[in-house]
C-alpha cells in the first residue's frame, strides 16, 4: 500500500493539502515512526514540526492496563473509572508518574535538544503517526496535545484498523485515515518497507524542520508585524521554562509577562494584550513562571520571592540575546506577578524601564515598595474593591513616578465590554513614554 515512511508521508500530505498555509497549525509526530511521516506532512504544509512525547501510566500489577497517559510538563490525563477499579491510591499513582515522567522528558531532551517545544495552545495541532492498531498511544497523544491548549486537534495516519480509528473519533475533532482495510493485520504489513526508525533519524529530521522554520521567520521578519517570533525556553536554577518570545520589526523595547496567580503564558488575557502591544511595535516575553510540578503547590503562586528571583533570571537572559540588544526592558504583572515585577524591579542594578500591574497586588511586595524606581502604571478595575484599596495604598509607599488608572465598570479580570481594550491602551501608552529611543 506505501512504499515508505516517506511515501506515506507524501500522500497523507496530498489529502491535508486544504490546510497549506493556515495560521496556527502546528504538526506533531508520534515517535519514532511517525516522525518521517509527519516530517512530510509539515513541509507539504509549511507548518512547524515537533513531536509529542507520551507515555502510558500503567497499573502497577497489571502495566498493560493504562490509568492514564502523562506528557512533558507534567501534562496528564487520568482514567477515573480505571483508577477506580483498580484501587489505586495517590502514592501509587505518583510512583508511576514520577518514572514515566522522568523517561518522557529524558526522551524529548534526546529528540529536541535545547530547542524549546513548539507552544500548542490556541493552535490546530495535526497528531501524526504511520499507523494505528489499537490506538493506545494516538489516544493519549490527543488528550496530551489538549490538555496543553490546542484548540483543534487532527488526527492523521496513512493506515489504520477500522474499529480503531472509528473509536478515535471521540478524542479528536478530525480523523483523517488514508486506508481502513478489513483485514488489517499489524501496521507493518501495509508498508514495503517498515524498517525501525532510529533515535538519530527523528533528531535530524527535527533539526532540518527547526532550521527550515528559522529560515522563513528570517525571511519574512522585514514584512510581517511581528518580526520575530519563537518559543524560547529559559534555564532558572534547577528548572526550564517554556516562552514565547515576539520581537517586532523596529520594535521599541520589550515587555516581559509576569503571570500571577497560577496563570501561565496561555492566559488569554495576557495574550491579548501582548498582541495588542505587538501591533504597537513592542516586543513582549510570556514564559511560565512555575512548572506544572510546581504550580500544584499553591504556597508557590504566593512565594514572591522565588517568583522575583526567576524573573531576574529571565530578565538576564533576555538582556544577553542579540534581537534584545539596546532595546528597553519593562515588566507587565498580573495579580501576585504584579509584586513578583516591582520586587524584581526594586533588585540593586535593575535597569527596569517600566512596570505596569494589570489587577494586580502590588502590596505583596511589601518593603520592596520604596525601593522601585522605574515608573509604574498600577491599572484596577472600578468595581474591584479589595484590590483597588490595596493598589492605593501600595501606591503611597512608592517613591518613584506612578499612576493609578481605574477602568470604569470592570471587574477584576476586566471580562467586560471595552475593559481588556482598555487596560492594552493605557500599557502600551505607558511603555512607549517610557521606553528609551532605539539606538543601533
Amino acid at each position: 500500500m506505501f512504499l515508505d515512511r516517506q511515501d506515506a508521508g507524501v500522500r497523507l500530505a496530498e489529502r491535508l493539502c486544504g490546510l497549506h498555509g493556515a495560521e496556527g497549525t502546528v504538526v506533531v509526530g508520534l515517535p519514532r515512526g511517525g516522525v518521517p511521516v509527519a516530517f512530510e506532512v509539515a513541509t507539504a504544509l509549511d507548518a512547524p514540526l515537533d513531536v509529542i512525547v507520551v507515555r502510558k501510566l500503567g497499573v502497577p500489577y497489571q502495566p498493560e492496563l493504562g490509568f492514564g497517559a502523562i506528557g512533558e510538563g507534567g501534562v496528564r490525563v487520568v482514567n477515573p473509572s480505571v483508577v477506580r477499579l483498580a484501587g489505586l491510591t495517590p502514592g501509587e499513582m505518583a510512583r508511576v508518574e514520577g518514572r514515566e515522567q522522568a523517561e518522557v522528558e529524558r526522551r524529548a531532551r534526546r529528540f529536541r535538544g535545547e530547542r524549546a517545544p513548539v507552544d500548542l495552545a490556541g493552535r490546530r495541532v495535526i497528531v501524526v503517526d504511520d499507523g494505528i492498531a489499537t490506538g493506545g498511544t494516538a489516544r493519549a497523544a490527543c488528550q496530551i496535545a489538549r490538555a496543553r491548549g490546542a484548540s483543534r486537534v487532527v488526527l492523521a495516519v496513512p493506515v489504520g484498523a477500522p474499529e480503531t480509528v472509528a473509536s478515535l473519533r471521540d478524542v479528536a475533532d478530525e480523523v483523517v485515515c488514508l486506508e481502513t482495510p478489513d483485514s488489517f493485520y499489524a501496521i507493518g504489513f501495509w508498508y514495503q518497507d517498515f524498517t525501525q526508525t532510529t533515535d538519530d533519524q527523528v533528531v535530524e529530521l527535527l533539526r532540518r524542520a527547526a532550521s527550515r522554520e528559522r529560515a522563513r521567520a528570517k525571511a519574512t521578519a522585514g514584512s510581517h508585524p511581528h518580526g520575530l517570533a519563537e518559543d524560547v525556553e529559559v534555564g532558572a536554577g534547577p528548572v526550564r521554562l517554556p516562552g514565547r518570545l515576539v520581537v517586532p520589526r523596529d520594535a521599541g523595547g520589550i515587555v516581559v509577562f509576569v503571570h500571577g496567580s497560577g496563570s501561565s503564558r496561555h492566559s488569554p488575557r495576557n495574550r491579548y494584550v501582548a498582541s495588542a502591544l505587538n501591533q504597537a511595535r513592542l516586543g513582549t516575553l510570556l514564559f511560565d513562571l512555575l512548572t506544572t510540578q510546581e504550580e500544584i503547590d499553591r504556597g508557590n503562586v504566593f512565594d514572591i520571592n522565588l517568583l522575583a528571583g526567576r524573573l531576574v533570571q529571565v530578565t538576564d537572559w533576555l538582556g544577553g540575546q542579540q534581537r534584545a540588544a539596546g532595546l528597553s526592558i519593562g515588566y507587565f504583572g498580573a495579580s501576585t506577578g504584579a509584586a513578583a515585577a516591582l520586587w524584581a524591579a526594586a533588585e540593586p542594578g535593575s535597569e527596569i524601564a517600566a512596570v505596569v500591574s494589570r489587577g494586580g497586588r502590588p502590596d505583596l511586595a511589601g518593603p520592596r515598595l520604596a525601593a522601585v524606581q522605574a515608573p509604574t502604571l498600577l491599572i484596577v478595575g472600578g468595581r474591584d474593591d479589595v484590590v483597588l484599596n490595596l493598589n492605593r495604598e501600595a501606591q503611597e509607599r512608592l517613591r518613584c513616578e506612578s499612576s493609578l488608572q481605574i477602568v470604569p465598570g470592570a471587574t477584576h479580570l476586566f471580562e467586560e465590554p471595552g475593559a481588556l481594550e482598555t487596560v492594552a491602551s493605557l500599557a502600551g501608552d505607558w511603555f512607549t513614554e517610557h521606553f528609551r529611543p532605539y539606538t543601533a
